[in-house]
């Protein structure tokens, strides 16, 4: 992952099937959070959850624009996103 202070914009995949998109500034830590049951009020009981797409910004502004861009596309769209994500990256 990038270096600390960078803000991020991530997409979990919950057990049920259905995608998160948030936004933090420590991607791990977030995550833990999500996976103890403290995250959001959404997650809570559909972990545990795969990380499918992160992307990270200088600012605080582009990463909730985008999170919010990412939040309104429908779910076809979100998981386009993701696989064009996943195949530009090794796993």
């Amino acid at each position: 992952m990038e270096k600390k202070n960078n803000y991020y914009v991530y997409i979990l995949k919950c057990k049920d099937g259905s995608l998160y998109t948030g936004y933090t500034n420590d991607l791990e830590k977030r995550i833990s959070r999500h996976e103890s049951g403290k995250g959001a009020k959404y997650t809570r009981g559909r972990g545990p959850f795969q990380l499918v797409y992160y992307r990270s910004f200088a600012t605080k502004q582009e990463a909730l624009q985008q999170e919010y861009r990412i939040k309104k596309l429908p779910k076809i769209q979100k998981k386009r996103l993701i696989k064009s994500y996943t195949e530009g990256h090794d796993e």
